[in-house]
């Protein structure tokens, strides 16, 4: 069984006022309660705003870290959320989160942890 990260990506900038909210949240906890139902859960949350991350760089052992505000890179879109899913099964997985884009309208990315191939399968190059 793999373990994968669905990684869902928003836009920067406040919510749209037309968002409902409240829909969405109603909308992926039933998408949540069927990843449980099929014992795929691990973990899911949202993340805050980009703007309380901090980022430090540590080049090597012997230079001290530098930590600054704000989030690594500048981009329209970052990490909004997460949702982290265990599963023999990669279509039900990429369903799970095709199911979390429908929800949000938000872009999704599915990704498998390293070093999870199954057994019996020769390892992947990466």
């Amino acid at each position: 069984m793999k373990t994968y990260l669905i990684s869902l990506f928003s836009p920067d900038g406040p919510p749209p006022e037309d968002l409902d909210l409240t829909k969405v949240m109603a909308e992926l906890e039933v998408v949540n309660a069927d990843i449980r139902a099929a014992g795929g859960w691990v973990f899911a949350g949202g993340l805050a705003d980009q703007g309380s991350a901090t980022t430090i760089r540590k080049p090597d052992a012997i230079t001290d870290a530098v930590l600054t505000d704000g989030p690594f890179a500048e981009a329209k879109e970052h990490l909004g959320g997460l949702t982290i899913v265990r599963s023999a099964d990669y279509d039900a997985v990429l369903g799970w989160a095709e199911r979390i884009a429908g929800a949000t309208g938000l872009p999704v990315e599915v990704r498998p942890f390293q070093g999870e191939d199954d057994p019996g399968q020769a390892p992947t190059d990466h």
